[in-house]
């Protein structure tokens, strides 16, 4: 039988599901690859060894990481552990606040950002807005809404089906408000009651129908009414789920008691929310009716408001958002993940999020042709990429997305939607990603190692994981310095050679040549594997039986390559087609074809055709493979 040919020249599918070994006919099985780990999918087809992790400092407890950019120059990286903020710039902590977020609730935090105000908001505590001034001073504190003539114009609702009566002992001053009902609970103090055209605020209960209160702005009278309403977010009702702004209004999304509900705050008066006379540029307030209750997760501005609940997603819509123009409408029913608070990501024109199942990343885009949105399922071809996400973060420069799991590992989404790329890969290393975020140019991550936790960020030129550069005027075999890596297995590169494995202990490693500079780190590996072959005419089956004759890699700005064609993993020698390097030279960046032959014939199918896989701590770029082999009659 003839010699066959297998030609691979882009990796635009990215690492498919086994599921798809059946089939053969679809485009993505030439475009998929079986394995590819802690590597980066080019949009344009090829694959790179991931950047490695430098160094940038220890942290006392896992750190929930969040991006604040007030311009391209001026961008900050906020890291959240219990009860505590820590604001880096140029990677050194330039403030340090109080906060009173903890433990689990870090990763239950919704977040949006307008020039120098974040707001941040949870719905078991009260919302916090963090401020930087023109000095770099930041501050972190409780909203303050709108007030005019002792009225704070803030959501109020009145949360009885049956609404109680209310009567107050007098129309100012210290009053006791009684119903006709059970309505206080101790948690109730410090709320705010509207009130026969006047407001006050309670300071006392006494029992479940009675309560003692300061009235702020006077009662038109103290008869009773069943007109009347408390503040919408308290400690007794909980406090704001989800935030953003769009059309010049802040909108807020559910919270704890009101699930369902949204506020539009007044236009350009973000902290006003009086309804009024339901003016044009006043504020406005809505439940989401449906057949059951939609907890609202996530609010995000873009080409309309878009709603993200438990159950469905919805649009918002009106030209302006108007009380008498706005609309509500339900675009599909997916249901976004509620375990963790993952932002959707605003990625060419579309917006992403986690499907409720947190096994699905969906693209939320509008079709001009159906004038309304689809939920598109990005994982379809990967559908075991994604298991209990617990972060999540954009890249627009490589167009990748990070989400991190909480096994540790990253699921990495390469997607250009125009060039219908969406190509998955995984990042993994020693240890646990536990958060991401992306500020600028620069990608972010907190990690648990066995020695600590470590604020880490991807780095070029850098090939292994909480890696640290070192320089000596003069040469030396023994270095310290290296608390951060304290008992891990390192490796070394040492004036460009890659000098193996070592242990640090003490801080220190003692290498046995000298040096004048080293990046030392945690090795991690890289892994390529392609499908496995599929015979033309008998599509889906493999052969019983290949043989590889010979095998060309094109690569490219790559010092390193490990491979196995059958007979095991060998480190190609690039050095040997560099003809006038010098022998005892660091590896040079090497761009062209690499032909390698093999012996022996292949019976187990599910063994692919080569395989590419090493932890050197050096560049590494495969932009496609031409695999010659024969069959078994």
């Amino acid at each position: 039988m003839s010699n066959l040919g297998s030609v691979k020249t882009n990796f635009t599918a990215g690492q498919v599901s086994m599921d798809l070994l059946g089939r053969g006919d679809l485009r993505v099985y030439a475009n998929g690859a079986r394995h590819l780990e802690n590597v980066i999918i080019h949009p344009t087809g090829g694959v790179s060894r991931r950047r490695g992790l430098k160094f940038i400092s220890k942290v006392e407890k896992p750190t929930r990481l969040l991006p604040f950019e007030f311009n391209t120059e001026q961008i900050y990286l906020l890291c959240l552990t219990d009860n505590k903020l820590q604001v880096l710039k140029d990677d050194n902590v330039i403030a340090e606040l109080e906060t009173p977020w903890v433990g689990e609730q870090l990763w239950q935090l919704n977040y949006t950002q307008s020039a120098d105000t974040f707001l941040i908001v949870h719905p078991d505590v009260p919302p916090k807005q963090i401020t930087r001034n023109n000095n770099e001073v930041w501050q972190i504190e409780d909203w303050e809404y709108y007030s005019k003539d002792n009225m704070i114009y803030m959501p109020y609702y009145n949360f009885y089906q049956k609404k109680p009566k209310l009567k107050s002992s007098a129309i100012s001053g210290n009053v006791t408000l009684t119903a006709d009902a059970d309505v206080w609970l101790p948690t109730h103090v410090g709320s705010y009651i509207s009130y026969q055209k006047g407001l006050a605020q309670i300071t006392e209960i006494t029992d479940t129908k009675v309560a003692k209160a300061k009235v702020v702005k006077n009662f038109s009278t103290y008869a009773a009414t069943n007109d009347w309403s408390e503040s919408a977010f308290s400690e007794a009702r909980g406090w704001p789920v989800s935030v953003t702004f769009h059309q010049n209004r802040m909108v807020i999304g559910g919270s704890r008691d009101l699930p369902n509900r949204l506020w539009l705050s007044q236009s350009s008066d973000l902290f006003n929310f009086d309804l009024g006379e339901a003016l044009d540029d006043e504020a406005i307030e809505f439940g989401i009716l449906s057949d059951q209750v939609n907890a609202i997760k996530a609010v995000v501005s873009s080409r309309h408001l878009l709603v993200f609940t438990t159950g469905a997603e919805w649009m918002v819509t009106g030209e302006p958002l108007t009380p008498e123009k706005i609309q509500l409408k339900r675009q599909t029913n997916v249901g976004i993940y509620s375990d963790k608070i993952l932002a959707p990501q605003q990625i060419d024109g579309a917006t992403v999020f986690v499907s409720r199942s947190g096994k699905q990343l969906r693209e939320f885009l509008y079709t001009d042709v159906e004038q309304a949105y689809q939920a598109k399922d990005l994982t379809i071809l990967s559908n075991d990429i994604i298991q209990s996400p617990q972060d999540i973060g954009f890249d627009q420069d490589e167009c990748v997305l990070y989400i991190v799991l909480e096994d540790g590992s990253i699921s990495c989404l390469t997607t250009y939607r125009t060039e219908e790329v969406t190509a998955w890969s995984k990042l993994t290393t020693a240890g646990k990603f536990l958060s991401v975020a992306v500020i600028g140019n620069d990608i972010y991550f907190c990690v648990q190692r066995s020695n600590g936790y470590f604020l880490e960020k991807l780095a070029d030129d850098y090939y292994s994981d909480c890696a640290i550069r070192l320089t000596s005027e003069i040469a030396q075999r023994d270095w310290g310095g290296l608390d951060n890596l304290e008992g891990e297995k390192v490796v070394v590169l040492a004036n460009g050679f890659s000098l193996g494995e070592f242990q640090v202990e003490e801080g220190e490693i003692h290498l046995l040549d000298e040096a004048t500079e080293i990046m030392v780190g945690i090795p991690y590996e890289h892994w390529i594997e392609p499908l496995p072959y599929m015979v033309e005419s008998e599509r889906p089956y493999s052969p019983k039986a290949l043989r590889v004759i010979h095998a060309r890699f094109r690569i490219i700005n790559s010092k390193s390559l490990c491979i196995d064609i059958g007979g095991g993993y060998f480190q190609y020698p690039l050095k040997r087609i560099h003809k006038d390097q010098i022998f005892d030279a660091p590896p040079m960046t090497y761009s062209g074809d690499v032909q390698v032959r093999s012996l022996g014939w292949i019976r187990d199918m599910n063994k692919p055709m080569w395989s590419i896989r090493s932890n050197e701590p050096l560049a590494f770029t495969l932009l496609s493979a031409v695999v010659e082999i024969k069959l078994k009659e």
